[in-house]
């Protein structure tokens, strides 16, 4: 796979691609905590292949290949940098897939503009904020409690590197590699540089906090009953984010989705379930399509 680097915002931000270099809509991959495009190798030539499509894989800021500006790497942060990526690699048109709060980021993009986006998939994602830490099961009240506690938080991440060492591998059914762990490991090999993957664990919306990521992440809700927007939604059993439960409001809620089951899976489901996710992200964007371009300029909702 090709590899290139983009000047955005006063940094840059790193990207792989395969597939046909003719001008035409691509499909954009957006990882989440702790990955980067490493998490889609497996995909995006399998994809670009069967589908005929441009496939670009994109390092959010901070992670990956991309730069490590002084910023604080919060939501809106990344929404910042993605939406300059897209007017570079996608002007015309983008189908985005999103893993994590990859997922997130996409649904946002959609939302936002209308015009420009033809369909998004998901698969591991938060569709929806958290009402209360009664609804985290003990371990993920622990863990994510312990990560928002002021010192500890830091310790668990900038010390212990817990999202690399500890969540990555609990969150796979296959036991990682050493090479693959050391490309997880590569972008965060300090303390300094892990700011992106505590300043994540902050961000997930529980109980109201923070309000304006609850606010775009309940807004975010309106994309999957869109009927005009093609939505994916990929899971597996027992899933970690996205769970059975989760599974059905996403069916009595969406409009224009489908749903496709990968098989057994946890969290990180592309390390997992790599040919299954492109089998069917390759049917529903070969068959089922995306929807037929708008003029540029349309409004956002």
């Amino acid at each position: 796979m090709r590899s290139g680097v983009v000047a955005v915002e006063g940094s840059f931000l790193h990207h792989v691609a395969a597939g046909a270099d003719a001008a035409g809509e691509p499909v954009v991959f957006l990882h989440g905590n702790p990955t980067s495009s490493h998490l889609w190798r497996r995909v995006l030539e399998p994809v670009a292949q069967a589908s005929g499509r441009r496939c670009l894989a994109l390092d959010l800021i901070g992670m990956g290949r991309s730069g490590k500006p002084d910023i604080g790497y919060r939501l809106a942060d990344h929404v910042r940098f993605v939406d300059a990526f897209l007017e570079w690699a996608a002007p015309d048109g983008v189908t985005l897939v999103g893993h994590d709060w990859g997922g997130v980021i996409a649904l946002d993009h959609a939302r936002r503009h209308p015009g420009r986006v033809r369909g998004v998939a998901v698969l591991e994602s938060h569709l929806r904020p958290i009402p209360g830490w009664d609804d985290l099961d003990d371990g993920g009240r622990e863990l994510f409690g312990g990560l928002r506690t002021p010192g500890v938080g830091e310790r668990m991440v900038f010390e212990d590197n817990v999202f690399v060492e500890v969540v990555l591998q609990a969150g796979t059914l296959r036991r990682l590699d050493d090479d693959d762990l050391d490309a997880y490991r590569a972008p965060f090999a300090d303390p300094a540089s892990r700011l992106p993957m505590l300043a994540w664990a902050r961000e997930i919306p529980i109980a109201g906090e923070p309000a304006d990521v609850a606010a775009v992440v309940e807004a975010n809700r309106a994309v999957i009953r869109d009927p005009g927007l093609p939505v994916l939604l990929l899971h597996a059993t027992p899933g970690a984010v996205i769970d059975a439960a989760a599974v059905a409001r996403c069916r009595a809620e969406g409009r224009n989705l489908t749903v496709a089951d990968v098989g057994a899976g946890i969290h990180f489901l592309p390390e997992d379930r790599p040919s299954e996710i492109a089998a069917h992200l390759t049917t529903w964007l070969t068959r089922d399509g995306t929807r037929p371009p708008r003029r540029r300029g349309d409004h956002a909702r």
